[in-house]
């Protein structure tokens, strides 16, 4: 089994995590040029638990979310490079424009999100604290981000 996985299979893999004991930490995001905040950001994300799920926005949802010419990268393209850092473990899709029924089916033990969210606007975290669980917000890079490096990259063109 690969580790870009259907919401089915996460399913059934996170009941397994359960009966081992394992910490389970989720984020999501688009993750369109991935860059070295994305790194990091993955990094310490990883740290809170035993394994890190990736929920990553179908190209669909970024449209509807960022508008054309977004993504700039196709979603099997990015989900293969997701699933190659050493601080991911598994990456599944989600289509629909927030992560909320994609956390519901995990019930992870940490829900993790950049600081640049406001705490009462994290979607899910009903979820995971109802559940016991915890929200954690997490420092971004400085001066890193895709939007960033797109306004660069047709700058320099």
């Amino acid at each position: 089994m690969g580790r870009v996985v259907t919401p089915g299979t996460l399913l059934r893999l996170r009941r397994a995590m359960r009966r081992e004991g394992k910490r389970v930490v989720f984020t999501n995001g688009t993750f369109d040029i991935l860059h070295r905040g994305h790194v990091e950001y993955l990094a310490a994300a990883r740290k809170l638990g035993d394994l890190l799920i990736v929920g990553l926005n179908t190209d669909a949802s970024i449209r509807r979310i960022k508008g054309k010419g977004r993504p700039v990268n196709r979603g099997e393209d990015r989900a293969i490079v997701l699933a190659a850092l050493s601080s991911v473990d598994f990456v599944c899709f989600f289509g629909e424009d927030t992560p909320y029924n994609l956390i519901r089916t995990v019930r992870p033990d940490v829900l993790v999100k950049g600081a640049d969210w406001k705490a009462g606007e994290i979607v899910g975290a009903d979820i995971v604290r109802a559940g016991g669980g915890s929200v954690r917000r997490i420092r971004l890079t400085p001066g890193r981000s895709t939007s960033r490096l797109i306004r660069q990259i047709r700058a320099s063109s």
